[in-house]
């Protein structure tokens, strides 16, 4: 755990993907992805065999009321604890656990990555500690248990040695919990009393936190003049064969809801829920891939290519508000003013801008808000589907 840090705490999210539950003899309707229902640019929800996981918060909370976020929270230093050690003894030979080696050259790691934990006396990889952090705050807020059982570690290492079948990985990656509810529902009031906890549930139930399952996917900072407390926050996606039973905390969590991505971003629009940037980009990017399969496959295969740290630079002028990302042709060379909120002049802004080199989101309202890209993503990634604000006067939907 990073206490140096001045400006932002360190945080996990899990993007959470699960097969659809269907009926029996029934078959998900399958359209093709470039068509809509005539008001829409993203893929209708019938091309989508699965779902995410979305938790609404409580409006009393400190952090985005009200909003439909991923889950995850911030990291604690039972994370980042020795015991951690004992739990992980067949790995601990293994390079950050078993984790595959990411191939982004560490001096363009995020900072979240790269930092040395040793130096700030921990023994638990950062890689592996916010993993941690995500499974337990997913299993906090929503019930959701991802780990491996004992008797599945002989898998793992075999398949960290590439000795095992990737079907058989595949299969054990893809699993959640087997415990009775009347056991979750103990160890997660447990885990949610102190977080410490999570290691004395993996420890007596001879289970592993599933890391592996987890896939490196962005890292977003927190903007500057929005909220008091700033977040480093690391995404991970894992996709799961069929959606598991899902519990709000009735703390801090007081709804979920598992959508397709694109019926998400519609109901968004329509003002139906409120979602953050974060989840609005990461959504549009999953829009690409409508097959649960092919979501495993990309994520998995890219997570080794490493991600960029994003911290969004909020230009409030008279209008629509812009918010600009790296690579946006302006975009400060130097983003880490901590107070910096709009870096261009009026007149720049309303000057002829540059096409080739634009990323950013444009928000006519909380609501109204449409991405520009015309820069490549970096490191592999997805390109969100792009589309156009409705007019203030407008009914129809995103």
């Amino acid at each position: 755990m990073n206490t140096t840090l001045k400006h932002w705490k360190e945080a996990a999210t899990l993007i959470l993907a699960a097969g659809q539950r269907l009926g029996p003899g029934s078959l998900p309707s399958r359209t093709p992805l470039g068509s809509s229902n005539g008001r829409s640019h993203l893929p209708h929800k019938s091309c989508f065999d699965y779902d995410v996981l979305l938790l609404k918060r409580s409006s009393k909370s400190g952090f985005m009321p009200n909003a439909y976020v991923f889950p995850g929270g911030m990291v604690d230093p039972s994370d980042f604890s020795s015991e951690w050690l004992d739990i992980f003894k067949s790995f601990r030979n293994s390079p950050n656990f078993g984790l595959r080696r990411v191939t982004q050259p560490v001096e363009t790691r995020p900072p979240i990555f790269a930092t040395d934990r040793l130096k700030l006396g921990s023994a638990i990889p950062g890689e592996v500690a916010f993993r941690i952090c995500a499974l337990r705050e997913t299993f906090e807020e929503s019930g959701v248990l991802l780990v491996v059982s004992k008797l599945e570690e002989n898998s793992l290492l075999k398949s960290i040695d590439g000795r095992c079948d990737t079907q058989q990985v595949k299969q054990v990656h893809n699993k959640v919990s087997g415990l009775s509810s009347s056991e979750l529902t103990k160890w997660r009031a447990l885990v949610n009393e102190n977080p410490s906890n999570f290691i004395k549930l993996c420890r007596e139930l001879e289970v592993l936190p599933n890391i592996w399952a987890l896939h490196e996917w962005c890292n977003w900072l927190t903007p500057a003049g929005r909220f008091k407390t700033r977040y480093d926050t690391v995404f991970f996606i894992c996709c799961l064969q069929e959606i598991p039973d899902t519990l709000q905390d009735e703390r801090e969590i007081v709804h979920f809801k598992w959508s397709t991505p694109s019926e998400v971003l519609q109901k968004y629009q329509a003002k139906e829920f409120w979602i953050a940037p974060p989840q609005f980009y990461e959504l549009s990017r999953m829009c690409r891939l409508p097959l649960l399969n092919d979501l495993h496959n990309f994520s998995s295969q890219r997570a080794t290519e490493g991600c960029e740290q994003w911290l969004p630079i909020i230009s409030p002028k008279d209008g629509p508000f812009t918010t600009l990302l790296p690579g946006d042709s302006r975009y400060p060379l130097d983003p880490s003013e901590e107070d910096q909120v709009d870096t261009s002049t009026d007149s720049e802004l309303e000057g002829p801008r540059d096409d080739s080199g634009l990323h950013r989101f444009v928000s006519l309202d909380p609501h109204n808000v449409y991405l520009e890209i015309t820069v490549p993503p970096k490191y592999n990634h997805l390109l969100p589907v792009l589309g156009q604000a409705v007019p203030h006067d407008s009914k129809s939907h995103l």
